[in-house]
């Protein structure tokens, strides 16, 4: 049963049309105005919203104005008595679906409701094969902590704010990093990652920045740095603790002037990048001890994102064994396995020193070694170390 709002500040108008489209087996909530409405939207996932333009409060382009920026995608079927040729253009260049005169022809109006639930069902189709092409899970649990993350990244994705996210390995920081660029205005370009851990002191300006031919003994051609290739889109630095001092002032150059030059290279490239970073060390204790720049810092962590470690979002593990026992079966072409409430008490008692990692290796084995059911004894056995 498809979810449908009706806004309009006229009750008899509202009541109408509420009861017409529950006869149609519709689910309909009602607002009074367009603040209303909004808030609605942001609370819940409609699948179609009618929607008034001249209301109290907030009006119906003012709103449109509003889920334009904030990114909420929902087929929106603007109503009014005010209908002329120009407020049905600028309703569609903001974002709306469609524009009716008041009174509606009903069959009209019931055939552009379908079209446009029609539609939403397709973007929703897309948006999830981009999302498995893409590699990206959800973010699971209903924890407190983890709410506030979901929360926090809604909030800040559709802005330019540069984040810092801070946690244990493991935790989940790069997947923070990718649900903060999906929700980003620049979602249409791209993320791209870097671990800093993972690259050679001597190679790290190379691979941030680029090279020109023949700058350094192995620099054959040249080479287009991680920085370039994000431009427009985002930049994940993880692990920026490991960075070394003159990268780190090379970084903090590009955040703050928007240029970089390639290692050999002397003219300056723009560069139009947002940066995530994420870190499993205390950057204030790595200042202290020289190790990191404290310029660089507070231009990094203007928003921070703590991702805590499962120990301490213990009623989350139930939700993401059966989540990674879903994946994990899916990729192995199997049928899902069970798992017994004992053997399900046992996951979520344990110590997950390597956090949401460690979790989705565990159920990745059992899967492998278990039977048809995961007993107590399979967590005994194959997870809990003798």
């Amino acid at each position: 049963m498809s979810n449908i709002l009706v806004i309009d500040d006229e009750k008899s108008i509202r009541k109408a049309l509420t009861e017409i489209l529950i006869n149609e087996g519709y689910k309909v909530d009602e607002a009074i105005d367009g603040l209303e409405g909004y808030n609605l939207i942001k609370a819940k996932k409609y699948d179609c919203v009618l929607c008034d333009i001249k209301m109290p409060k907030l009006d119906g382009m003012e709103m449109l104005d509003k889920l334009l920026i904030e990114k909420l995608e929902v087929p929106i079927i603007m109503i009014s008595g005010h209908g002329t040729l120009d407020n049905a253009v600028e309703a569609v260049k903001k974002g709306a679906f469609d524009f009716i005169s008041k009174p509606p022809d009903l069959n009209r109006l019931l055939i552009t409701i379908r079209n446009a639930i029609e539609k939403s069902s397709l973007v929703s189709e897309t948006i999830n094969l981009k999302r498995k092409v893409n590699g990206l899970q959800d973010i699971v649990g209903q924890s407190e902590s983890i709410l506030d993350i979901k929360k926090t990244i809604d909030k800040v994705g559709p802005t330019e704010a540069r984040i810092l996210i801070t946690g244990a390995n493991g935790s989940g920081k790069e997947l923070v990093a990718r649900w903060t660029h999906e929700r980003s205005n620049r979602n249409e370009k791209p993320l791209i990652e870097v671990n800093c851990a993972a690259i050679p002191t001597e190679l790290i300006d190379s691979e941030l920045f680029g090279h020109e031919k023949g700058s350094f003994t192995s620099a054959i051609k040249q080479r287009i740095g991680k920085f370039e290739q994000a431009d427009g889109g985002t930049l994940f630095l993880d692990e920026i603790g490991d960075m070394s001092l003159s990268a780190q002032a090379k970084v903090l150059r590009a955040l703050q002037e928007g240029k970089i030059t390639r290692v050999g290279g002397e003219k300056d490239i723009e560069v139009n990048v947002r940066v995530i970073a994420a870190t499993n060390k205390d950057l204030l204790k790595e200042i202290d001890h020289g190790n990191f720049r404290l310029d660089l810092y507070h231009r990094l962590n203007v928003i921070n994102i703590h991702v805590p470690e499962l120990n301490n979002r213990r009623d989350d593990i139930p939700l993401l064994v059966n989540h990674f026992l879903s994946i994990v079966c899916q990729e192995y072409k199997m049928k899902e396995l069970q798992i017994e409430p004992k053997a399900l008490e046992k996951l979520t008692s344990h110590n997950w020193t390597g956090n949401i990692r460690e979790l989705r290796n565990v159920i990745e084995r059992l899967v492998i070694l278990s039977e048809k059911i995961i007993k107590e004894s399979d967590i005994e056995k194959f997870v809990i170390p003798k």
